[in-house]
């Protein structure tokens, strides 16, 4: 096998103790010994991330955000030494680097910063000299010298953006799931592993509940053509691979199923069907940072007035009816319906823009078991469904089998 430059990343559980960052080190050493080069990203230990985050906010609950990087970037300096500890230990010659070090130059917006640019040229030098380079994920440097946090899923975000800046043949995402499922295994206990799957199709998964990849990652990934490999690191066996669309050369029309129980449905009862009435709504909505996701708009028999329905995240429920409940002298609608008993579901898949006849098998399966569709959604390669909470398991399943994604 040829000499192959791989990054690697292990999350929290993956380093959660020290017998787990030895068995991570036992891993590294493997790829070493097969002579390529390799660079390790780390997260803080499980658990670590949120206790330096409940300090910062102990001392005090509207802290300098620029202090709270320096609390929090501190879990993945640790794992990353004694990474670095346990390499050293077996013999392999390595070094950590947090962020500062390299640097990984992000802007300057403190706990939620954006990687800029990564310079590689000594990290690359000393690879090839044979040294695994251990980097604190997570974390970078921001234009005012000060060490910066990247935000949720940092850490998938620093793995793939330096290996996209080392131009390396693949990143490993290790992770306490063994690869990308057609839908969650928990509900369904058919649920096949996919070998590969496209950038696009990870993406919806990702941003629609599926929780194995963080999209910033992936949209990095994608555009970058970073490949993918999604592992577990408690089993030892092939993942799944995250790739350009050409590197499948014969797509499934539906990939998997997804759900997500993060909805809550609002409805405007009768509102004057008159021009101007959607950016009314719409419009304060945006400007409260509130993001609606589906939307269906009924207009009544009678004309005049319309029904319009629409999606937010449970998390903004209540303030989306404060932000409408203020301007219903200004929309004149009659009633205003919100629930959150929904879970949107969603086929996806890149097949889907060469094969008709995907949503009506949809609605079909979901209308044989007596599931009423409350909002549909679609794009090139997904179909959405709003359905009651209570069906979401009912719907997954026989959606799965529809398609013809059960394991033999």
């Amino acid at each position: 096998m040829s000499r192959q430059r791989i990054v690697m990343k292990f999350g929290g559980t993956s380093v959660a103790d020290t017998d787990r960052i030895k068995a991570v080190a036992l891993r590294v050493k493997r790829e070493t010994d097969a002579g390529h080069e390799v660079a390790v990203v780390v997260s803080a230990m499980a658990g670590v991330t949120n206790q330096l985050v409940a300090w910062t906010r102990a001392v005090a609950t509207l802290h300098d955000a620029r202090e709270y990087d320096a609390v929090v970037a501190t879990g993945e300096q640790v794992t990353s030494g004694l990474l670095a500890i346990a390499l050293q230990e077996l013999g392999v010659p390595a070094r950590s680097w947090f962020g500062w070090q390299i640097p990984v130059e992000t802007d300057d917006a403190h706990g939620k910063a954006r990687i800029r640019n990564i310079p590689t040229a000594e990290l690359s030098r000393r690879m090839a000299d044979g040294q695994v380079a251990v980097v604190a994920g997570f974390q970078g440097l921001g234009p005012d010298n000060r060490v910066t946090t990247l935000g949720r899923g940092g850490s998938d975000t620093s793995a793939v953006a330096l290996a996209a800046a080392l131009k390396a043949d693949r990143c490993d995402i290790f992770t306490d799931v063994d690869g990308v499922y057609t839908t969650d295994p928990r509900i369904v206990a058919k649920a096949r592993k996919l070998d590969k799957i496209t950038y696009e199709e990870m993406l919806e998964m990702a941003s629609l509940g599926a929780k194995v990849l963080q999209i910033r990652s992936v949209e990095m990934a994608m555009k970058h053509h970073v490949r993918l490999q999604v592992l577990s690191s408690f089993e030892d066996k092939p993942g799944t691979l995250v790739v350009d669309e050409d590197e499948i050369v014969e797509h499934e029309v539906v990939s998997g199923i997804t759900y997500s129980r993060d909805e809550a449905k609002i409805t405007l009862q009768r509102v004057p069907d008159r021009p101007g009435v959607a950016a009314a709504i719409f419009g304060p909505l945006a400007d409260a940072s509130i993001n609606v996701d589906m939307i269906v708009q009924n207009v009544s028999e009678g004309g005049g007035t319309t029904d319009l329905t629409f999606t937010v995240t449970k998390g903004d429920l209540d303030r989306a009816m404060k932000v409408l409940g203020d301007r219903r002298g200004e929309l004149n609608y009659k009633a205003l319906v919100p629930d959150a008993n929904v879970v949107k579901v969603s086929v996806i898949g890149m097949g889907m823009r060469s094969h008709a006849g995907v949503a009506q098998r949809m609605f079909k399966a979901l209308s044989e078991k007596g599931i009423n569709i409350q909002v549909i959604s679609t794009s090139e390669i997904k179909v959405s469904v709003l359905i009651a909470e209570e069906y979401a398991e009912l719907a997954v399943r026989s959606l799965h089998t529809a398609y013809g994604l059960d394991a033999a």
